[in-house]
């Protein structure tokens, strides 16, 4: 990725390293003399403080040495809660050209999330990157190239799938796991994501149609801040805390929630590695910038299982899993008796590495990385492309470009503002 003329010393020595078929590792995970132990803490960088980003700067496992954001009052409310050896920046590219920082979260709008996931890949960075991973279906698939020409460590913030309470589940996913693989439900099963399932669709996301130009402040570098998204009149609700209603930065309550809902789905039902082969889209005519509600989308895929996303909460009495040997319902509730008992003398599923710093430090996939993220990420950008367009589309999940349908294929990669680009 080429985003300006500008080339890091970071970046060269990535490039390099590559190219010498070297295994780029954290100057902290190294031995040697000059080098500190992997014992001590590793380092992270903070990219874009706002409300989420102010949240990142306290994950465990590593020590923070810098903050970055483009809105100096962002900047000065993530320093005033951090200590003065941690450093203040404007421009993410200074950071990455720091050779003592190992890890870079990028908890920018999603429009951005690419280009810094893929430079901080090509500066030797490990990533913690917000979900959705990326705004579109080709960035993400870049960064998974990138990740992996530069053999880096990624993961997503969202962890339904390993740990915690999953929403209206009552449950963490582990148990569904387990029931799903041992088919105590049967094949193929039908998922229905929605308010009567416990899951909220956020329609408050949504954009506003008759924005006016409004005087950007005096603490945003607002052409920063839209980047590679196509330059339009600064208004206050296109920035910062709603963003995600319009089409340009996010895909509202579907780029906001989208993976943390669906990444978990994906993972019991076994797609890690495909995409749905259908996408059947309920939608009212969209705005050409705000992004609006929907009322219906349903996923389909080869095996015939299917995610049915309820935007409207109407599908009363729907159970979360339902396959031909029996549901299973919010509060991990279920039409087959002994069911918990039966989950519980299963095995587990097969491990998986839930601590990034383990990861960092033993160069194993994280949990949620880059390859099964880019699929999760690819079911929230399938349904935007759906709603944006208001139509039924078929994909193929191996090429991931869309059969017969060019104005589709359109928005797989689009635009991006120059000298911006992946």
């Amino acid at each position: 990725m080429k985003i300006n003329s500008r080339k890091t010393r970071r970046q060269f020595l990535g490039t390099s390293a590559a190219i010498g078929l070297f295994t780029i590792v954290p100057r902290k995970a190294l031995g040697g003399p000059g080098h500190t132990p992997p014992s001590e803490e590793l380092t992270k960088a903070v990219i874009g403080v706002g409300g989420m980003g102010r949240g990142h700067l306290g994950y465990p496992g590593s020590r923070l040495l810098a903050v970055c954001d483009v809105d100096r009052a962002h900047l000065n409310m993530a320093l005033e809660r951090v200590s003065d050896d941690v450093k203040g920046y404007a421009d993410f590219r200074d950071v990455l050209d720091r050779d003592d920082i190992d890890i870079v979260h990028v908890p920018t709008p999603p429009h951005w999330h690419a280009l810094i996931s893929i430079a901080a890949a090509e500066a030797g960075k490990d990533i913690w990157c917000e979900k959705p991973m990326a705004r579109t279906i080709y960035e993400s698939q870049q960064v998974v190239k990138a990740v992996q020409k530069h053999n880096r460590i990624f993961r997503l913030n969202t962890w339904f799938r390993f740990q915690g309470g999953f929403y209206g589940m009552g449950t963490e996913v582990k148990p569904i796991k387990k029931c799903v693989e041992n088919r105590l439900l049967g094949w193929p099963l039908k998922v229905t994501v929605g308010a009567t399932t416990g899951f909220n669709w956020k329609f408050q996301w949504s954009g506003h149609t008759s924005l006016q130009r409004e005087t950007i402040p005096e603490s945003l570098d607002y052409d920063m801040w839209l980047g590679p998204a196509p330059w339009k009149p600064y208004a206050k609700h296109r920035t910062h805390a709603t963003f995600r209603g319009y089409w340009d930065y996010d895909g509202g309550g579907l780029g906001d929630m989208g993976q943390h809902y669906l990444d978990p789905v994906q993972y019991f039902l076994e797609k890690d590695d495909t995409s749905p082969v259908e996408i059947e889209v309920d939608a009212p005519q969209q705005h050409d910038d705000a992004v609006g509600s929907w009322r219906r989308i349903t996923y389909r895929y080869a095996d015939g299982c299917e995610i049915i996303l309820d935007g409207e909460g109407k599908d009363e009495g729907a159970a979360y899993i339902e396959g031909p040997e029996g549901k299973l319902f919010p509060k991990f509730e279920s039409d087959i008796v002994g069911l918990k008992e039966q989950v519980d003398s299963l095995p587990d599923p097969a491990p998986q590495i839930t601590d990034f710093s383990e990861s960092v430090r033993t160069r194993k996939k994280f949990a949620l990385n880059e390859s099964n993220g880019h699929r999760s990420c690819t079911l929230v950008n399938l349904g935007i492309i759906a709603v944006r367009l208001g139509r039924n589309l078929r994909f193929d999940p191996d090429a991931q470009r869309f059969i017969d349908d060019e104005g589709a294929n359109r928005l797989l990669q689009q635009p991006m503002r120059g000298p911006w680009h992946v």
